[in-house]
């Protein structure tokens, strides 16, 4: 009995050291059940992703320049050619994040952020990440009611319902643990990013050629003519994208009322543009009712001695009827990229100031006058009347200026402070 007792708690020792609890595909924190050791073990294999002294570390948070530089591997993009410098205030020239960005820029992947920094280190949320899989796939048929059968669809920003539709469309996604929720707004994890990264490589079919590895060709020179004021009107066209050159000038218009006083940094503001936007050789860039959106950088308020409000955005990206996103750096074309009441609107409230002070003057001349000698309310009159405007005039320059006020229609110039990439 007693050899019988040993054996099996031998046998026991050996099935608990046996199993695979641990160490699967040589990896220390992923067991054989780990919800997603197939993905982490093809990307950790792939050398997509890597391993810290034996560890992955799933339920850590991935970073910005981590993604980009596994996403870069996933498109075999990760040894091109650098051509180009980063341009963005936080990116070193020689730092250990140099490359992994230039590249990263180089063929459009991701951009960064509206103040010129790209924050490498910074975490990637899941909208973010969902955002660089659509814009990198092809426009193809998408169901655009899938987003609304999570129960946390009111979580996906506006601008991501697209997004979404089309990633979950392809089966191009992650939603961990719950099935039902996309939880959009939540950092996203390695492991998440892992299961991204393989769904991804299997369906390689469906990135646009621009962003595989892939020789693009030059196929000539077009041009846009919106102003002649534009720095440049130069469209690249080439066999895999559409490149609008920095320093084109868009015409778009909102699509809904703006006020100034009512807004504050951080809201987004969005445009629109009613008729195809084409190249003077014919190639279309923006089909119309595309969304172009856009975000409030900074609002100063009216201020004394009549300087209006200024209002300061920049369009971030642009999203096609289609569905297709386009990233975008654009502010808009006007003195100090400022959105302001122009000087028709200022000298009409100096001009009403001054009629409402014609007006008073002109009613108290007669007050004044007519109480003890009627004969003399036209001396009144003429006495009144310029004073009341003279007044009305200084009033109407030393109060503070106006608001700026857009209403929904209202057409804008923006600039491109970017080259903007359309891929075919």
């Amino acid at each position: 009995m007693k050899k019988l007792l040993a054996g099996l708690l031998v046998a026991g020792m050996l099935s608990i050291t046996t199993s695979p609890v641990l160490a699967y595909a040589g990896i220390n924190d992923v067991d054989a059940n780990y919800w997603a050791q197939t993905e982490i073990a093809s990307v950790v294999g792939n050398s997509v992703m890597f391993l810290n002294s034996g560890n992955f570390n799933p339920e850590a948070k991935i970073s910005r320049v981590d993604f980009v530089a596994a996403l870069l591997k996933v498109l075999r993009n990760d040894q091109a050619t650098i051509k180009v410098s980063p341009k963005f205030s936080d990116i070193a020239a020689t730092g250990a994040t140099h490359d992994t960005v230039a590249r990263s820029q180089q063929i459009g992947l991701v951009y960064g952020y509206p103040d010129g920094t790209f924050r490498p280190q910074g975490n990637i949320l899941r909208d973010e990440a969902q955002s660089v899989i659509s814009h990198i796939t092809i426009d193809g048929t998408i169901d655009k009611n899938i987003v609304s059968k999570y129960s946390d669809a009111a979580k996906v920003p506006n601008w991501a319902k697209n997004i979404y539709a089309k990633t979950l469309s392809y089966g191009i996604y992650v939603n961990h643990p719950n099935e039902n929720e996309l939880r959009p707004t939540d950092a996203l994890t390695r492991a998440e990013a892992a299961v991204l990264l393989y769904r991804l490589s299997q369906k390689l079919d469906l990135v646009k050629a621009q962003y595989k590895y892939a020789n693009e060709v030059v196929l000539g020179t077009e041009h846009l003519n919106v102003t002649k004021k534009a720095p440049c009107n130069e469209v690249t066209i080439t066999n895999l994208r559409n490149i609008v050159k920095e320093g084109n000038v868009l015409e778009i218009e909102y699509t809904d009322k703006f006020k100034s006083k009512l807004a504050a940094a951080g809201d987004t503001v969005t445009f629109t543009n009613p008729e195809d936007i084409v190249t003077e050789e014919g190639t279309l860039l923006f089909p119309a009712g595309s969304t172009f959106y856009g975000t409030v950088l900074n609002v100063q308020d009216p201020q004394w001695f009549n300087k209006n409000a200024r209002v300061y955005t920049q369009i971030n990206k642009v999203v096609t009827p289609s569905g297709k996103t386009v990233d975008m750096n654009a502010k808009p074309f006007y003195k100090d990229y400022a959105l302001k009441e122009g000087p028709w609107m200022t000298a009409g409230k100096v001009a009403l100031y001054t009629v409402g002070g014609t007006a008073v003057g002109t009613g108290a001349g007669v007050g004044l006058s007519f109480i003890p000698k009627p004969h003399k309310v036209g001396t009144g009159v003429a006495i009144g009347t310029p004073v009341g405007a003279g007044v009305g005039l200084i009033t109407g320059l030393v109060t503070p200026g106006l608001n700026y006020v857009a209403h929904e229609g209202e057409e804008i110039r923006v600039i491109l402070l970017d080259d903007a990439s359309i891929a075919k």
